[in-house]
């Protein structure tokens, strides 16, 4: 696995990646009412943001990445990789959002960090 770990983190960082382009995105159209009237309009605006569109775009890719992970890789490894994901994004909304990360939060980062040094610890 330790070979395909940059495969496993490129997959990781595209996907939280995504998630902060459609934040940044949803940024920018602001709370809305989920009613059948504003459908149209508001599914507009989320379907032309650019922020959404890039967002959309590296989930399409972080998919084709994760295929190749997954043909190379097995999934009890490779799906726990997904939550370095949480301590990217955790840190990223810290710093391009100003989101709070307060201690209980840093402190399930440090657990989710030790939890997949350990799991890369028990590869062969």
């Amino acid at each position: 696995m330790i070979q395909y770990l940059p495969l496993i983190l490129f997959g990781v960082f595209l996907n939280a990646g995504a998630q902060l382009a459609l934040k940044q995105g949803m940024r920018q159209i602001g709370s809305f009412e989920f009613a059948l009237a504003s459908a149209i309009p508001i599914g507009w605006q989320v379907g032309t943001n650019p922020f959404v569109v890039l967002g959309l775009g590296c989930y399409v890719v972080s998919v084709a990445v994760w295929i190749l992970v997954l043909s190379r890789v097995e999934v009890s490894l490779a799906y726990p990789m997904l939550s370095v994901g949480y301590v990217v994004n955790a840190l990223a909304a810290w710093w391009l959002f100003g989101e709070n990360l307060t201690p209980s939060r840093i402190a399930g980062i440090a657990v989710i960090c030790f939890g997949v040094w350990l799991l890369s610890r028990s590869v062969p």
